[in-house]
């Protein structure tokens, strides 16, 4: 298993920080990583995703949602062509931090039998990550 990780601080209210992260339709306006996201966010129903890691071509997969607790948490269950290849347990967490700030983090868990085969697409894909925290704190402290 690989891990996939970005955290940032955002000086903005949780609920503010939810409003970001959970409004699907607004992702392609300033998400550089998830540059497509549709669906409902409820358990077991399937989203339409696409990202785009930076120097790589996007690619679009229909994750299942595992877990929603509205206003803190979304975390889906992707998989590449057929479950057990490339799987992808995804989490976006939002957590009220003092003073009317929060905290954003966007986790993954990679297993399957390609893991071994796909270091660039890790690390593509860590520096989307990355480039995702920093577009949340950007968008909710707007």
């Amino acid at each position: 298993m690989k891990s996939l990780h970005a955290t940032v601080d955002i000086d903005a209210p949780a609920e503010r920080v939810w409003q970001v992260v959970s409004d699907f339709g607004r992702y392609p306006d300033w998400n550089p990583f998830i540059v497509r996201a549709a669906g409902e966010l409820r358990v077991g129903e399937r989203l339409d995703i696409t990202i785009a890691a930076p120097g790589m071509k996007p690619v679009s997969f229909r994750p299942r949602v595992l877990d929603v607790e509205p206003g803190r948490l979304v975390r889906w269950k992707g998989e590449f062509k057929l479950a057990g290849l490339f799987d992808g347990r995804h989490a976006l967490i939002v957590d009220p931090l003092d003073g009317g700030r929060s905290c954003f983090t966007t986790h993954e868990d990679v297993t399957g039998i390609l893991l071994p085969f796909v270091g660039k697409v890790m690390t593509a894909s860590q520096q989307g990550f990355e480039l995702m925290a920093r577009a949340v704190k950007e968008r909710a402290e707007a």
